[in-house]
């Protein structure tokens, strides 16, 4: 499988002596999702903002065959890199509907409107809410929403940093299932960060584990079935905690 996604000996800096990942390369092939995996500081979220272009990062950013370290923010979204933050931060003085809007504010109307129903129809939990300011929602809808405003840009991947944060089981199961949804029937690749290893098996074609900024291991899902195999990752790479 071709890769869409391909980053080569990434490291990243906040000020002059914070390292916050150090040398890492790995690749997202098209259609394929790929998780990161690691503790709180691991790296993971700062190897995220700068695939989207958010902070700089040293080392080589290939997408669908062009470089692209050193791109605008802007100029990744026109290209399908759509990241999806952590903490979701819809804007809440907006309704459900203005948040959606904002997402696909680069697309022509009669493509926005599309997507939009798209959209809705894949989240019933906010489409009776559309016209409803978007801070009434739980954070569960809220997390929808999100992922909702960016499939709104029409993304070829979308970078999504712990939709699971702060949310009850059952919502994250809910979650998941749409993610693989939206997968099986856009073709749509993804890069997802994560910490609960369980849940990432549910949506995620591989995985890589970090620790310290670096990456320290790597496993298909499916050398993960096994139960003594899976067990084997946590205690390896990320602790008892992360099978939870």
């Amino acid at each position: 499988m071709t890769d869409l996604l391909r980053i080569d000996h990434l490291s990243v800096f906040y000020g002059a002596a914070a390292q916050a990942v150090e040398d890492v390369s790995f690749s997202v092939p098209g259609n394929a999702v790929v998780a990161l995996l690691g503790a709180n500081g691991a790296g993971k979220s700062s190897i995220m903002k700068a695939v989207a272009g958010l902070i700089p990062g040293r080392g080589a950013i290939t997408f669908d065959g062009a470089r692209i370290d050193g791109t605008t923010t802007r100029a990744r979204v026109a290209r399908g890199i759509v990241y999806v933050p952590e903490g979701r931060a819809v804007v809440g003085d907006l309704t459900v509907r203005e948040n959606l809007v904002l997402g696909g504010y680069t697309v022509p109307g009669p493509a926005r409107r599309s997507r939009m129903e798209m959209v809705l129809d894949l989240f019933p939990e906010i489409a009776g809410k559309a016209n409803g300011g978007a801070w009434r929602l739980s954070g569960g809808e809220q997390q929808m929403l999100a992922i909702g405003r960016g499939l709104m840009a029409g993304p070829r991947l979308l970078l999504l940093d712990e939709p699971s944060l702060g949310l009850a089981p059952l919502l994250v199961r809910r979650v998941f299932d749409r993610l693989a949804t939206i997968r099986a029937e856009s073709g749509l690749a993804i890069l997802l960060v994560e910490q609960n290893l369980a849940m990432t098996m549910r949506l995620a074609d591989e995985i890589h584990f970090l620790r310290g900024g670096r990456l320290i291991g790597h496993k298909r899902t499916d050398e993960l079935r096994d139960g003594a195999a899976r067990q084997h990752a946590v205690d390896t790479f990320l602790g008892a905690a992360a099978a939870e």
